[in-house]
């Protein structure tokens, strides 16, 4: 029977669906350079929410079709693996997948409403940044990890000195140095890889690190280290940290909106590369990074939390407070156990979500204090306290792990998960302190907001209140950490089976090298004449 143009069509954007995350934020990219930003802001505003929101829903069908367990794997140019360009789609790709588009459509949201006018190319910029992070997290090799880790630094160098300013400039050269040097790290670890396996495919290097033996192995942990360092820059890990505040604090809410998931590109190298790669199977690579992993990982929380409750404006807590997540979610994947991991991903969803609504309402607040503006000192009364001090409330109670919302789910998955394990008391201990630290952190910041308001100032520089459509981003990403609470049980499930698939290595590796009774996907082909039913071969 031949094929209708509908039903090709169709097979058609299936077998392409893995590379369109990609793909479409670069040639959304391509075409507003093309069009130009001087009299077209409008027209690029819809543009971009278009291509969000499809992004959206293409990384929602990803999920859904990961959830069955089959990898999604997509050979670039029909080479085969290890020497061609591969991109997997398995549960956890999928899912940060979504978690980036998540954030991405209401973030544009906000700074459509007016911070993508301070400066030129903002959305073109946005979209490359898209680009950079869902290639990061669907590569099946580390060189083009790296490749993607460029793009979405160098559309994040950009975009942080987005609408000018001294403080941005410092800032930026700091962010800029340091990610440099990162990145000679990243070629120099990947180089010693290469040089002991002879491979960069994640699947190829997962069955021929654990036959590396001798001095090369010895050579093959030196890289692995390297890349920790790399990873730790990235995902804001103690000592590597001293970075983040400054920056995050420094750029426009939006984009450090934005920015809340590029530390989880960090900290998802680190599952790939150290949980996988060299995890248990990975003879004497084995568990590299485990020595190192949960101890920082708890030092960075425990420091983190110190540094918002010395915190003098509102942008500067919220950085903290980013880096004391990313303290607890490496702390869950430094146990290395499989319901350690499913915690941590459940946890950093949640915290992203939370992370980016702070760094949205912060501005809402900053901008009807009058002279206070984000400082944490008396100022005037804001416009809308019911409503922002609400969405204050929800916010600060998911961050610091108060029941019944997603943040005490995820801690309490993650204290569950350190039951037996050596450090456990630590891990407790470390956890419960940092939560009750953010908890008297984020209450000392909402007294100062809401409740110390010198009256000679009321109504002196004082907004007339937020627009809808920057509410409405931020209560959408507030939403849905709430929501991760209704779903709490689905989206356990989901992780739980994302944990154990990570486990699995033997699938993933004959799933992308060959192998039978897997689902793979190649580029498309038109059936030939011969084929039954117009299948393809």
């Amino acid at each position: 029977m031949n094929m209708t143009f509908a039903d090709m069509t169709m097979r058609m954007f299936q077998q392409h669906l893995a590379v369109l995350p990609v793909l479409l934020p670069a040639l959304t990219a391509v075409l507003m350079l093309l069009i130009g930003d001087r009299e077209s802001l409008p027209r690029l505003r819809r543009i971009a929410l278009v291509s969000a929101v499809l992004g959206l829903l293409f990384a929602l069908k990803l999920a859904m079709d990961a959830d069955g367990g089959a990898l999604r794997v997509y050979r670039v140019g029909d080479w085969p693996a290890p020497f061609g360009i591969v991109l997997v789609i398995d549960r956890l790709s999928a899912m940060m997948l979504v978690l980036t588009q998540a954030v991405a459509l209401p973030v544009l949201c906000y700074a459509s409403g007016g911070w993508d006018s301070h400066g030129r190319h903002f959305h073109a910029l946005f979209q490359f940044q898209l680009m950079g992070l869902n290639g990061a997290f669907v590569t099946g090799d580390l060189f083009n990890l790296f490749v993607f880790f460029e793009v979405l630094l160098i559309a994040s160098y950009v975009l942080l000195l987005h609408g000018q300013g001294r403080e941005r400039f410092r800032a930026g050269l700091q962010y800029v140095a340091i990610n440099l040097a990162a990145s000679a790290l990243f070629l120099i670890g990947v180089s010693l890889i290469y040089a002991t396996a002879g491979t960069l495919n994640m699947a190829d290097l997962a069955q021929r690190v654990p036959q590396v033996q001798g001095d090369e192995a010895v050579l093959l942990k030196a890289a692995a280290l390297i890349l920790l360092v790399v990873f730790g820059v990235k995902a804001a890990l103690l000592p590597l940290y001293l970075w983040l505040p400054a920056t995050y604090a420094a750029a426009s809410a939006p984009v450090a909106a934005l920015f809340a998931v590029m530390t989880k590109v960090g900290v998802y190298s680190i599952v790939r590369v150290h949980g996988v790669i060299f995890g248990h199977d990975a003879g004497a690579s084995a568990l590299v990074a485990e020595p190192w992993l949960l101890p920082l990982a708890l030092a960075t929380s425990v420091l983190a939390v110190l540094g918002a409750l010395a915190s003098h404006t509102l942008p500067r807590l919220v950085a903290y407070m980013t880096v004391a997540s990313v303290g607890t979610i490496l702390a869950a994947l430094g146990l290395f156990t499989e319901a350690a991991w499913s915690a941590a991903l459940y946890y950093m969803a949640h915290s992203t979500l939370v992370i980016a609504a702070l760094f949205l309402l912060v501005e809402l607040l900053a901008a009807q204090r009058g002279e206070a503006g984000e400082r944490l000192e008396p100022g005037a009364a804001v416009a809308q306290p019911v409503l922002l001090g609400l969405l204050m409330l929800l916010a600060a109670a998911s961050a610091a792990g108060l029941p019944p919302l997603p943040g005490f789910i995820g801690k309490l998955m993650v204290l569950q998960s350190a039951s037996g394990h050596a450090a456990w008391m630590w891990v407790w201990i470390v956890v419960l302190a940092v939560g009750f630290l953010t908890l008297v952190g984020l209450a000392r910041a909402g007294s100062v907001l809401f409740w110390s308001v010198r009256p000679e100032l009321d109504g002196s520089g004082q907004s007339a209140g937020a627009s809808p459509r920057l509410l409405l981003a931020t209560v959408s990403l507030i939403g849905a950490g709430v929501l991760m609470s209704v779903l709490a049980d689905p989206l356990k499930r989901y992780t739980d089976a994302t944990a154990v698939q990570l486990n699995d290595r033997r699938s993933y590796v004959e799933a992308v090298l060959g192998g039978e009774g897997v689902q793979t996907t190649r580029p498309y082909a038109f059936p030939r004449a011969d084929d039954e039913e117009g299948d393809q071969p």
